[in-house]
């Protein structure tokens, strides 16, 4: 089988890049190895057993915490509610197998070679790739012009016991679980360790969370990572950051023993929940058959235009530099077809956004205030509560607030940085206004609806030049 471009990877980096390259005309197959059960599925780890589902059972966790905690002060009450977690998974599983179903769709809408099995690259024939696919021992050869590697990333390890997905979680085992852990330690609170705390302890467990960082959530702006700390620990959470993971014991339940300031410690949960990031996923593309190279920590080495060092083979996604994001690698995905049929888009590294789905959520885009403060920047920075917004009142969830920066010179915005409220949803009017290299005097004059949640991001704009108006 000939092709004009092979894809490796049907996550949210390679279905993309494969519909994008088919629309402009490129004969275009798609090679995709992920299994959920015992059976492929299209989508990678975003769809299977990352994004999609955790949203998914995030929603469900919290309309059980509105309906016993909430809904009592809008004068709606019932008796003995109870949980199904059974029925939470099948609705997660159901939302998974609609998307991936929708994926194949459009997959045969665009004309696109849906294989399944795993890619490697055998050698250079001509002026083609020839790619082996494996689908349990059953092969087929393939060539094609241009390669685009999309294989995504996997958890990382710990050294001190092994992840079954029994006892012993990674996020896919975190995400399948039948019945809520009275115990649960969870190793590691980035993204999916504070996701997955977070709708386990809404569906009753205690929740324990151990990080090696000795600040939370560092990556984030600091007044925001502060914001969202002393919420989450208002909510129950138990997170103890700066500690050191000892042995791990898994015999009549499990014990983590941790040192924490000098002191030891043990705790004793049902389940433990791994959650210390993720390495990339490319020890099988046998890329040492044909020179691919390949950092010490295992991201396929790319250019900025993410090209490989091989003739037109490109690389995108969670296996090469940059954030491990689903939606960065789908605008990879774009950009990497577009460049192979001759176009010249834009990518900007600056602009992509940053999501934590945890209650209340974070978003943000572009640099934090330490950032600027280190590069010697000189900014402005303007501060609108979500308390005195009336959408959010109304809403029962007020908490939170949205920070702009500005350069003090040009009053350009330079990052915009957000917790509470639906801010998944908002931060995308920072990105349009950074793309467009708008200043926050831009922002303070467009009308925003009222009452919305906007309104805040307004507020924002307008605490930068001193002039909010309510607050």
């Amino acid at each position: 089988m000939n092709f004009d471009v092979i894809v490796i990877g049907g996550g949210p980096g390679g279905y993309v890049a494969a519909i994008r390259a088919a629309q402009l005309g490129l004969t275009t197959a798609c090679v995709d190895g992920f299994l959920r059960g015992n059976k492929y599925s299209l989508g990678g780890t975003c769809l299977n057993v990352g994004c999609i589902p955790s949203k998914a059972l995030l929603q469900s966790s919290e309309n059980y915490a509105e309906l016993t905690h909430s809904f009592i002060e809008h004068g709606i009450s019932c008796d003995n509610p109870k949980i199904d977690i059974k029925q939470m998974q099948k609705r997660k599983d159901d939302i998974i197998s609609k998307n991936a179903s929708g994926i194949s769709f459009l997959f045969k809408k665009n004309k696109i070679t849906e294989l399944h099995g795993w890619a490697s690259f055998v050698t250079r024939d001509g002026n083609q790739w020839s790619i082996e696919v494996d689908d349990n021992g059953q092969k087929q050869k393939l060539l094609a012009t241009h390669i685009i590697i999309a294989t995504g990333s996997i958890p990382r390890e710990l050294s001190q016991i092994a992840v079954d997905n029994k006892n012993v979680l990674d996020n896919a085992g975190a995400l399948a679980l039948t019945d809520t852990p009275k115990e649960l330690c969870i190793i590691g609170a980035g993204v999916i360790g504070l996701e997955m705390g977070s709708v386990w302890k809404r569906l009753g467990s205690n929740v324990t969370i151990l990080e090696v960082m000795d600040k939370f959530l560092p990556s984030a702006d600091e007044q925001i990572s502060k914001e969202l700390h002393k919420n989450l620990i208002k909510q129950g959470l138990i997170i103890k950051n700066g500690v050191k993971i000892g042995d791990i014991i898994d015999k009549d339940g499990i014990t983590v023993h941790y040192d924490e300031a000098g002191q030891q410690h043990e705790l004793k949960c049902d389940k433990l929940m791994v959650a210390i990031g993720r390495v990339p996923n490319t020890n099988g593309l046998n890329a040492s058959a044909v020179g691919l190279k390949i950092d010490e920590r295992g991201f396929v080495i790319v250019d900025s235009e993410c090209k490989t060092n091989l003739e037109n083979v490109w690389a995108i996604g969670d296996c090469v530099r940059g954030p491990m994001l689903a939606h960065k690698a789908s605008d990879e995905g774009v950009i990497v077809a577009e460049r192979i049929s001759g176009q010249h888009p834009h990518f900007d590294f600056n602009t992509i956004p940053w999501v934590i789905y945890t209650n209340p959520e974070v978003a943000w885009v572009g640099q934090t205030e330490k950032q600027l403060q280190d590069a010697g920047i000189s900014f402005k920075k303007g501060v609108a509560n979500f308390m005195s917004n009336g959408r959010a009142l109304g809403l029962g969830n007020s908490v939170g607030f949205v920070k702009i920066l500005a350069d003090e010179t040009t009053d350009r915005i330079l990052g915009v940085h957000m917790v509470g409220p639906f801010v998944s949803e908002l931060i995308s009017e920072a990105v349009v206004a950074m793309e467009f290299k708008a200043s926050s005097e831009d922002l303070a004059r467009i009308i925003h609806a009222h009452p919305s949640l906007s309104e805040v991001t307004h507020e924002a704009a307008l605490a930068c030049d001193n002039r909010q108006l309510h607050g």
